[in-house]
């Protein structure tokens, strides 16, 4: 005997609320009869899934296991539906999109209306959060595709490379921090702000724009990059700022200006899906019209 669906769903559930009743709720049935098909499910697996108390909801080791096996179920069933529902119409039905947040805002308004348009059966769902995340969502299946700033070590991936995307030195005017001109290794101790640790802009400006002396390096730093110009703005340093961010982020803003770096100091923008996935055609094609996008 194996494992239905529904009772794959419900261990999902209770994994992402552990919680019996508000897990039984989000799946639309009464919590005695949710806790009887958890603990069918255990019996069909013979082993014990969820250590219950009457305050918690404890998943054993062995319950994570079967959880993460479960999403990746669950996420081919509806590969296998999104495959048949292809071959009539592409990119059409659900898809998860996650998007690190130093991409989000400025690539995703002018994606979205263009990607409806062009599908206009597509139901995208968006998620967005720091790139070890949503990488270990798009392993677990909770994610279809993730749309990152590269490098960044991804196991299991297939990875397609958009465009380049180089970073601009942002300053206030007049900033006592430079001189006439950009020399990167001239810059002052404490000048340069980043991002906070986690955030992968941080680390691909420290490669990108080849920052070794770590004296230079503000021991202050910044949960978003909005924040972190705002501190530029008061003049407390500098930071390197990503091209497709200085539309929005900018804007009319007279007190901050932008200049440009001696080398080809860039990120690389990237979509990446799990390896062997069956919709690898569909996302090929929303990677070709970032790609467009980009270009025009």
């Amino acid at each position: 005997m194996a494992p239905t669906i529904k009772q794959l769903k419900y261990l999902i559930a209770l994994d992402e609320h552990l919680h019996f009743g508000k897990a039984s709720a989000s799946c639309f049935i009464s919590q005695s009869a949710f806790s009887i098909a958890i603990k069918e499910l255990e019996t069909v697996l013979n082993v014990q899934l969820v250590d219950r108390t009457n305050k918690s909801v404890v998943i054993t080791e062995a319950g994570r296991a079967v959880i993460s096996q479960a999403r990746h179920c669950i996420r081919d069933l509806e590969v296998l539906m999104s495959i048949a529902s292809s071959e009539q119409e592409p990119l059409s039905g659900k898809l998860t999109l996650g998007v690190i947040p130093t991409i989000a805002p400025f690539l995703l308004p002018p994606l979205i209306p263009e990607v409806l348009k062009q599908f206009p059966k597509l139901q995208l769902f968006l998620r967005e959060d720091k790139t070890a995340v949503i990488h270990e969502q798009l392993l677990d299946g909770k994610l279809d595709l993730i749309l990152v700033a590269l490098p960044f070590q991804m196991r299991g991936m297939t990875v397609m490379p958009l465009f380049k995307d180089p970073f601009l030195l942002a300053c206030r005017r007049e900033s006592r921090w430079i001189n006439a001109g950009v020399d990167l290794a001239s810059l002052p101790d404490e000048s340069i702000l980043l991002l906070e640790d986690g955030h992968c802009l941080r680390d691909h400006a420290l490669e990108a724009c080849h920052l070794r002396n770590s004296n230079q390096i503000n021991r202050f730093s910044a949960t978003s990059l909005q924040t972190l110009l705002q501190m530029v703005v008061a003049d407390l340093g500098i930071t390197f700022l990503p091209a497709m961010a200085k539309g929005s982020l900018i804007g009319d803003n007279s007190a901050l200006e932008l200049h440009p770096l001696p080398e080809q100091n860039s990120r690389e923008i990237g979509l990446a899906w799990r390896k062997g996935s069956g919709r690898s055609g569909e996302f090929t094609k929303i990677g070709e019209l970032l790609q467009l996008l980009h270009q025009g």
